[in-house]
């Protein structure tokens, strides 16, 4: 009994730790409110607020209690489908925001006297990186 009460107040500690460290790497680079910003909807900002933390609340408790759905064929296609690129989105964003705030880009982009075609560099990457995931997951 006292070995399930430390389990769980280790696994509580350490969940804590790490989900303040991810919010606070969100806070650090700023991607909400670039996101409300892009999108001219910076009146609800609270609102991204509350549903990132919502996602990584049910995201963990569907990754310690394993959730069935009992969905099959094309609607489960088209689940994982925009499941996935929404994540894909995410992770993306986040990504590129980290390498903006450590100014990757600009200093890579001066040493190399890169004038024109930064947006077509970035998107041609994105894509490889796309086809490339999507060649091993398949093959």
């Amino acid at each position: 009994m006292l070995n399930n009460i430390l389990l769980i107040l280790i696994g509580l500690g350490s969940g804590l730790v790490v989900s303040g460290g991810a919010f606070t790497v969100l806070l650090a680079v700023g991607l909400l409110p670039r996101f409300a910003d892009k999108t001219h909807t910076a009146k609800h900002i609270f609102l991204y607020e509350e549903v990132v933390v919502a996602g990584t609340l049910l995201g963990s408790v569907f990754s310690v209690f394993p959730v069935h759905f009992n969905i099959q064929g094309i609607w489960m296609f088209l689940f994982l489908a925009v499941a996935g690129a929404f994540a894909g989105i995410f992770v993306g964003c986040l990504a590129m925001a980290i390498a903006e705030m450590l100014d990757t880009i600009p200093i890579f982009t001066r040493r190399i006297s890169f004038q024109k075609g930064l947006n077509l560099t970035i998107f041609v990457m994105a894509v490889g990186k796309t086809i490339g995931s999507l060649i091993y997951f398949f093959m």
